[in-house]
């Protein structure tokens, strides 16, 4: 269904028709039932923005495995032509025109075009598209082998649920950086306890996730994902499971501590054991054991056997957590069951794929007693963003819906464009009338760094604006962050009592983990919000608790922990501090 709609753009088609496609394709991908379902003329009329004719095709596709419609189509582009979409500043209109003028089909094509100087001058395109092109293409071969936490997740959580379902399985978990919450992830690492190795190697090499077979041994098998990313299985016993998963969680920085303290005690540490030292290479002589090495059944035990408290996987990153483990100063991390609510989510009402109603549902049965609606303010063009008179009018249907119903509370906000200057897109006397501001840079994302620092920091200023939105723009392996001086603009949240958000969507987790204990030292609250476009979109919550845990947050440093009364007041601080 996406094919089909971005074809269906390349032949530049009616615009209905193509979001019709787009919307088609949403929603099977949240609809959950079976392929086998989907040949049902019932079932199919059932599920939202499928119509007789998408849901021939659809039918089709059910029955046979394959689509006339979608095959006749893709005969009249190239094969590879749809790998242009994966370039960030390329749509429908310029890859038409690349193909058209420049006989330019594919990412290899498109490097030799901009290296001959051809790209530039093409109408639309210039030298500096040209240049930015060339940048994409540079990112896109940097960034080849590695994903996006986001990307993987699914797979990674499946498959360690059907192996966890093994009945030979005795401890299932994975490690690595996936464990650790990293934003980047480059390949995945099972650890599996068991008596019987090979049911469990055998079950995991012929895992419908799996693509291809990479090596299968008795103990370590490696495999590659649909996804494209490497999966390696490591099958140890039942008492050497703490110690592999300790080692090939990581990080390798904390592991070389880790180590170090068990030598300090006369023990060495590795990925199956903790065994007394051998002796010293420099004096030949037998290490002195400090004490009889315990009986470690889990990770709390192997911490606490080297005088530390249990360290969380996502502090494992030596930045601190040993000090802090060893003193008893660990904090007790944020939860995602700490949430009580959350902000900046989309309707249909801009870019959104579902109505107020069901984003306010959805927040409901994921268990949130509260949602705010963000949508894009005016200058958001491509986002059909809000005027003031639409604007007005959701404003009205939430209260609404606030009024006539008792669940969930409905928060009304905006997202609001940050316009060069550091203005907003809207003037005070609206935004006033808001429940939330969220306050956000769209463009200009080439200003300078003291340009572009001012420009937030002037936003963040105004007393109606709630929070400053991903705050660096960045888009994990597609788009750097922007020129900005992070340090400056927490000082100014700090002043102004602006709260900054780590962006929960997967392609963005913005504010980066790294700055987060300087954020919380400054006093600086963080709120957590998903960017929602769509209903299931609400769950990437949990990529933001990843985020907080890894910055060292607690539910006392998240503003969206506060249950709906208290944070009715917590909205209205910084609008009331201004007028004193």
């Amino acid at each position: 269904m996406e094919q089909i709609a971005t074809l269906l753009e390349l032949k530049a088609e009616n615009p209905f028709k193509i979001r019709a496609y787009t919307n088609a394709a949403r929603s099977i991908e949240t609809w959950g039932g079976n392929v086998a379902d989907l040949r049902d003329e019932a079932t199919l009329s059932s599920i939202p923005g499928v119509g007789k004719g998408i849901g021939s095709v659809i039918r089709e596709l059910a029955e046979t495995g394959s689509s006339t419609f979608f095959e006749a189509l893709r005969r009249e582009f190239p094969l590879d032509i749809l790998e242009l979409f994966t370039l960030p500043g390329l749509g429908a209109k310029k890859i038409k025109a690349l193909y058209e003028k420049l006989h330019v089909s594919s990412i290899a094509q498109l490097k030799e075009a901009c290296e001959a100087d051809r790209v530039a001058e093409l109408p639309g395109f210039g030298k500096t598209t040209q240049e930015k092109l060339c940048q994409a293409i540079a990112d896109r071969v940097k960034h080849s082998g590695i994903f996006r936490l986001g990307q993987i997740a699914s797979e990674a959580e499946t498959l360690q649920d059907d192996l966890r379902a093994l009945d030979e399985a005795l401890h299932v978990c994975i490690a690595g950086s996936y464990r650790r919450r990293r934003e980047i992830v480059r390949d995945l690492d099972f650890i599996v306890a068991t008596n019987a190795p090979d049911v469990v190697s055998k079950f995991f090499a012929e895992h419908p996730q799996v693509e291809s077979v990479l090596v299968q041994g008795a103990t370590k098998s490696s495999v590659r994902l649909r996804s494209g990313i490497q999966c390696d299985l490591r099958v140890i016993t039942p008492a050497e499971y703490p110690f592999a998963l300790n080692y090939f969680t990581g990080s390798k920085e904390h592991n070389v501590v880790l180590r170090n303290r068990a030598l300090q005690r006369g023990w060495t540490l590795n990925e199956y054991r903790m065994a007394p030292a051998p002796p010293d290479p420099a004096t030949k002589k037998k290490r002195p054991l400090a004490a009889e090495i315990p009986e470690i059944n889990d990770e709390t035990e192997l911490y606490r056997s080297l005088g530390l408290d249990y360290i969380a996987p996502e502090l494992r990153e030596n930045r601190g957590e040993f000090e802090a483990a060893a003193a008893g100063r660990l904090p007790r991390l944020l939860e995602k069951e700490n949430l009580r609510g959350t902000f900046h989510c989309h309707t249909t009402a801009s870019d959104g794929r579902n109505s107020l109603a069901e984003m306010a549902c959805a927040a409901e049965e994921l268990g949130l007693q509260y949602i705010g609606i963000a949508d894009h303010s005016r200058s958001a063009i491509q986002a059909r963003g809000l005027d003031e008179a639409r604007l007005r009018t959701q404003m009205a249907a939430i209260r609404g819906w606030n009024k006539e119903r008792t669940g969930i509370r409905i928060f009304s906000g905006v997202e609001c464009d940050i316009l060069r200057d550091g203005s907003l897109d809207f003037p005070d006397e609206l935004l006033a009338e808001l429940d939330f501001v969220v306050a956000s840079v769209h463009s200009a994302f080439s200003l300078g760094e003291a340009d572009m620092t001012k420009r937030i920091i002037r936003a963040i200023s105004n007393p109606y604006v709630t929070f400053l939105a991903h705050p660096t723009g960045r888009l994990l392996l597609r788009r750097e962050p922007y020129a900005v001086d992070i340090p400056a603009i927490i000082e100014a949240a700090a002043g102004t009592g602006t709260w900054i958000e780590i962006n929960a969507a997967p392609k963005r987790l913005d504010l980066d983990w790294r700055w987060w204990p300087f954020a919380k030292e400054k006093g600086v609250k963080c709120v957590i919000n998903p960017d929602a476009h769509a209903v299931d979109r609400l769950q990437e919550l949990w990529f933001g608790v990843g985020v907080a845990r890894k910055g060292w947050l607690t539910k006392e440093d998240v503003v969206n922990c506060l249950p709906v009364g208290k944070i009715e007041r917590e909205l209205e601080r910084k609008r009331v501090a201004a007028n004193l």
